[in-house]
């Protein structure tokens, strides 16, 4: 969730308060400032990273003008694709699926972006990098068509809906995301003061106070946008696609426009996409060891704390009988009647 937490306060590595004044962002942001102002604010997850309300759901304040800009600027085309997510759900794995999905007549096995590239540096945020960081190459190549969002499906840019592009959308187990999201955030290089107790994190989870939470809601907006539109939009579950990838790589592919062949399907080209974007095969690769830090761009994290396990259930290694059964409770009830329990099983 690298996103959900870009700060103001110094950083040896990532300065926000340094933006080109002539960049559409920068001639606009003293806008948005005055906006959120006038917005509700609460308490964050670490002492210099408070809340800021908009839309049904909470920000930090820089992404939120990432946010503000990216509705009002970002001009969807036909022809792209947006991948869709809460934090810590599958994004970086999903990132990697529809750039090797899109990309794989270009490149062979040997010359694929993602053996030297992070996936977030091949799908760029519309609330991240294409507020803050428009410089990027991803940004100015026109032949991209690939985007990323943590917004929720309400608060995407109206160009999203009018254009009628696709976006494919993961969701996990609310469990497994808040223990990735609250060990994700200790990787943290930035002085935001200490990062709440598992317990005050996991309280604040549940009531609805996080970065792009209410995380139930957050689904919600999703899949019932899913259910009105399913030609538009993918719904997919990280706990199924785990246990079985290909089938949904494929699927993914068909819906993205990229069906794999007979021929491709004979020559295991499906498979190879597979492991290339496997958690396994990613995490080992040499961009994504170690210390270091994306090419592109400064980034609060280096790039291999993006892969910390992807396993599914080590949430049964940090929470209490009593902290399961209040989310559990929360997210039946939350999904009652709506089908979404079901779907993919």
């Amino acid at each position: 969730m690298e996103s959900a937490t870009l700060t103001e306060t110094k950083s040896p590595n990532l300065d926000l308060t340094v933006i080109e004044a002539s960049t559409e962002f920068g001639k606009n942001r003293k806008r948005y400032q005055d906006l959120i102002a006038t917005f509700p604010h609460e308490k964050g997850w670490r002492p210099k990273a408070p809340l800021v309300e908009y839309g049904g759901h909470w920000f930090i304040q820089p992404l939120l003008e990432g946010c503000l800009h990216a509705q009002e600027f970002f001009q969807a085309r036909p022809i792209d694709f947006l991948v869709c997510s809460y934090p810590k759900t599958g994004t970086t794995w999903l990132k990697a699926l529809t750039s090797a999905i899109a990309n794989r007549s270009r490149f062979d096995d040997s010359s694929n972006p993602l053996l030297k590239r992070n996936p977030h540096e091949l799908v760029p945020f519309i609330e991240i990098e294409f507020a803050f960081f428009p410089q990027l190459d991803v940004l100015k190549d026109e032949g991209n068509t690939l985007f990323s969002t943590h917004m929720p499906h309400g608060l995407l840019p109206e160009s999203v809906s009018k254009s009628g592009c696709k976006m494919v959308y993961i969701w996990r187990d609310p469990k497994d995301t808040f223990i990735s999201m609250w060990t994700f955030f200790q990787k943290q290089r930035v002085d935001n003061g200490p990062l709440n107790s598992l317990e005050e994190s996991f309280d604040m989870f549940c009531r609805g106070l996080s970065g792009y939470g209410p995380y139930l809601d957050h689904v919600l907006s999703y899949w019932k946008a899913y259910q009105e539109n399913p030609d538009q939009i993918l719904f997919l579950k990280y706990e199924t696609m785990r246990a079985d990838p290909l089938p949904y790589v494929k699927k993914l592919a068909e819906f993205m426009g990229y069906g794999f062949s007979a021929k491709e399907e004979k020559e295991g080209v499906v498979e190879k996409v597979v492991d290339l974007c496997s958690f396994e095969t990613l995490k080992n690769l040499e961009p994504n060891t170690g210390e270091k830090d994306r090419e592109d761009r400064p980034c609060l994290y280096v790039t291999s704390a993006y892969f910390r396990k992807g396993n599914v259930g080590d949430w049964q290694n940090y929470l209490t009988p009593e902290m399961v059964a209040r989310i559990d409770g929360l997210m039946e009830e939350k999904f009652k009647g709506t089908g979404l329990l079901e779907h993919g099983k």
